[in-house]
């Protein structure tokens, strides 16, 4: 698969992440890319990529949403799960992409613009609402709590000898 963006990888590692049981919804896959980098690429960047990824059957329209087929899923399955870094699971499946050999041209999943702004809006206006975005990490606390009823002991005294 010749050439390689950027984009295709973050919208392939992206729509892994949402669409773990069921095909992924389009606000999900940019809730998942806004998570990933911090930011969601321009709608039209977005739209060639879901079309060269569809054409090289990586991702398929399936039940109103996005799916990963067989060979992506096998390019994602093989992440290893302790990277620290986006940018290195990114590159991982950008090096991926590259090596890839489409078993023949299929057909392109057809996005238009305003179909991703409207899913880039609902996912912004998700967030500043009251409900709970799940694909948010849950922060850390910044100290590790003690577990109740564990006190530190003191030690016991020298035995004097007498």
């Amino acid at each position: 698969m010749h050439p390689v963006h950027d984009v295709d990888a973050l919208l392939l590692l992206a729509t892994a992440l949402s669409s773990k049981r069921r095909p992924a919804e389009l606000a999900e896959i940019m809730a998942a890319a806004d998570l990933i980098q911090g930011a969601i690429p321009a709608e039209q960047k977005l739209v060639e990529a879901f079309a060269r990824l569809g054409r090289n059957g990586l991702i398929s329209a399936v039940e109103g949403g996005i799916a990963l087929t067989p060979p992506a899923l096998a390019m994602v399955a093989d992440l290893p799960k302790k990277m620290v870094e986006a940018d290195e699971r990114i590159f991982t499946i950008k090096a991926k992409l590259a090596a890839y050999q489409p078993e023949g041209e299929q057909a392109p999943v057809e996005l238009v613009a305003w179909q991703l702004s409207a899913a880039i809006h609902a996912y912004r206006t998700a967030g500043q609402g009251a409900g709970k975005n799940l694909l948010v990490p849950k922060p850390k606390p910044e100290e590790p709590k003690p577990r109740p009823g564990q006190r530190q002991r003191k030690p016991a005294p020298a035995r004097r000898r007498g």
